[in-house]
């Protein structure tokens, strides 16, 4: 790639720090006067990461919590500085990290904007010109000219969000930024995102929302605990970041191999939630459940449009003749969306003696929008004329749709469209 090409190029950048036992021991350090037991221990943040970013790419930088994508960003823009390794930018930025970092409690809103555009190299000419359309995008009124300590937290963010996203930056650096204040701000700020794009601005994109990552990014790194596990497509990323969250990958680009006809790796942790709500009369009992995409992984990331299946193991401590078995979608808000169970599929079931197991399965395609949903799980049946609850867990399972098309609603009816003329 030509000098001209790149807008960012991080070639073996490193990031360490050291982690003291006492505070007083940085001092010492500071001298030289740590020796043996007591020199500290170093945390690698980053181990050796290249990245290569052309003018006019969005590129997305996925990873779990701890994996070092928001540590790249501050080096990027030079809020941290790399332990060793070069950084090179070619293009004046502007980031969306930490929104207000950089304002003064006690200035007006208008003179924070002054302050704000000032440290990233603006002119007051250009601030000037770029007022008016900083102002009417965060949309706060009269509260502009008063101090920002009097300001709610909407308003804060955006102000901050309007002053980072309206200085015409040749760079755009956002770190899970996008979804602040209401619906309609928030609608704001994707369009405005939509804008940079169609202009051929470069942005680099942080965010857990894989659906967002899939929509907007030409290209994807994938991180984790510091390393740089590949690049390449959204889909062909997050596939592999679907076998990281499950501990299917091994270190070396490929899944682990597993006892499995899929490949499941058998010491694979339960993906139940821990805290997960139950109640019912144990006589039978849900002993794991968990979810697996197209493919036969076990995941909790699934594509809009691709199949999948839910899982339920189920042991019997009674007889129990005729069992339901169920499962209910819910949005992380606790509105239910849809569910099924065995009984309105009409699925024969059999009957449940004592000591017995049954693996319970419902495939489907995923037709929900993008985002993150929440899984209740059960296990029903009727004692004569009476319904029995045998097992119930709420929020037991949780699943993240990646869609690279949302439509209105909660699920997309997947139309076919055909316009002709007559």
């Amino acid at each position: 790639m030509s000098e001209n090409e790149f807008a960012i190029r991080l070639t073996d950048v490193k990031k360490v720090y050291k982690l003291y036992n006492r505070p007083k021991d940085r001092l010492f350090d500071a001298f030289g006067l740590l020796h043996g037991k007591k020199k500290p221990a170093l945390n690698y943040a980053l181990k050796g990461v290249d990245m290569e970013i052309k003018k006019g790419e969005t590129v997305g930088i996925i990873g779990t919590n701890g994996s070092g994508k928001s540590t790249i960003l501050k080096i990027i823009t030079g809020v941290l500085y790399q332990t060793s390794g070069d950084v090179e930018i070619n293009g004046r930025i502007s980031a969306l990290l930490e929104l207000g970092a950089g304002f003064n409690m006690e200035y007006t809103g208008v003179e924070n904007v002054y302050l704000n555009a000032t440290m990233m190299g603006f002119s007051d000419e250009e601030i000037k010109k770029k007022l008016p359309e900083i102002l009417e995008f965060a949309d706060i009124g009269d509260y502009v000219y008063q101090p920002v300590k009097t300001y709610s937290s909407g308003m804060f963010v955006r102000l901050a969000f309007a002053v980072a996203i309206n200085i015409d930056p040749e760079i755009l650096i956002v770190d899970e930024a996008l979804s602040v204040g209401d619906v309609f701000f928030q609608a704001k700020c994707y369009a405005k995102f939509e804008e940079f794009k169609r202009k051929g601005k470069t942005i680099v994109f942080v965010s857990h929302d894989l659906s967002s990552i899939a929509k907007y990014c030409d290209r994807v790194y994938l991180l984790n605990k510091g390393n740089l596990l590949g690049e390449g497509s959204p889909k062909e990323m997050i596939d592999l970041y679907k076998r990281v969250l499950v501990g299917l990958y091994d270190g070396d680009g490929e899944g682990k191999d597993g006892d499995g006809e899929n490949g499941q790796n058998s010491e694979m942790k339960s993906m139940m939630n821990p805290e997960t709500l139950e109640y019912g009369t144990r006589q039978a009992i849900i002993k794991d459940a968990y979810i697996t995409d197209e493919g036969g992984r076990r995941t909790s990331t699934i594509i809009k449009g691709s199949k999948f299946t839910v899982h339920m193991n189920v042991s019997f401590e009674d007889h129990i003749p005729g069992p339901i078995f169920a499962f209910t979608v819910k949005d992380v808000r606790g509105t239910e969306i849809t569910g099924t169970n065995s009984m309105y599929e009409k699925a024969y079931t059999g009957c449940g003696e004592k000591g017995e197991e049954m693996e319970v399965t419902f495939t489907q395609v995923m037709s929900l929008q993008g985002g993150n949903y929440l899984l209740s799980l059960g296990c029903t049946g009727f004692s004569g004329a009476d319904f029995e609850v045998y097992h119930r867990l709420y929020d037991c399972l949780d699943i993240t749709v990646v869609s690279d098309k949302d439509t209105v609603g909660y699920y997309d009816m997947f139309s076919d469209v055909e316009v002709k003329k007559v």
